[in-house]
């Protein structure tokens, strides 16, 4: 019993000496990309902002169905093209990237998104981007907020300029 006992012990101090991988990083190439990505989107460098994907990309923005490359670079222009000025809350935001349990790289980004659109409408939205890795390059985007406000101040944007349009035929 005493033998089973120091043996028992033995194992325990042996599989706790192992060296436990890390799994969270607050800094990483992986972040430093998502950040660069970010600043890109800000600036409407569609093209830097392309460069940090896979040719082969997958993006869901608030659905299961994935949109191409080429697709969310036209939603993110038609998107931005409504705003005067709009970038990310640098001051709250959190990003994290993180090994998971399938050895697989994902960074996590939490933010505000702020924007002023040109008919003068203010939003604040809260957004969060998982975002997969794979040899450095996006390979996958989630993407979740809540688009109610600005949907519905686009809209009244689109109805007012048609109002107009009429208007003057």
């Amino acid at each position: 019993m005493k033998n089973l006992l120091v043996i028992g012990l033995f194992l325990l101090a042996m599989t706790s000496c192992e060296e436990h991988k890390q799994q969270y990083f607050a800094e990483s190439d992986e972040t430093k990309t998502l950040e660069a990505g970010i600043a890109a989107y800000e600036s409407g460098d569609w093209d830097t902002w392309r460069n940090h994907f896979a040719d082969t990309a997958k993006i869901y923005v608030n659905s299961k169905e994935p949109v191409t490359l080429d697709a969310r670079v036209n939603e993110l222009k038609a998107m931005t093209g409504a705003f005067s000025s709009y970038g990310f809350d640098k001051e709250k935001d959190h990003m994290e990237m993180v090994i998971d349990k399938n050895d697989e790289t994902w960074v996590y980004y939490w933010a505000t998104h702020n924007g002023s659109m040109t008919n003068g409408t203010n939003l604040s939205i809260p957004v969060h981007l998982a975002v997969q890795f794979v040899d450095g390059k996006i390979t996958k985007e989630h993407i979740y907020f809540d688009g109610t406000e600005m949907n519905a101040a686009i809209s009244a944007m689109q109805a007012e300029a048609a109002k107009e349009s009429e208007s003057t035929e």
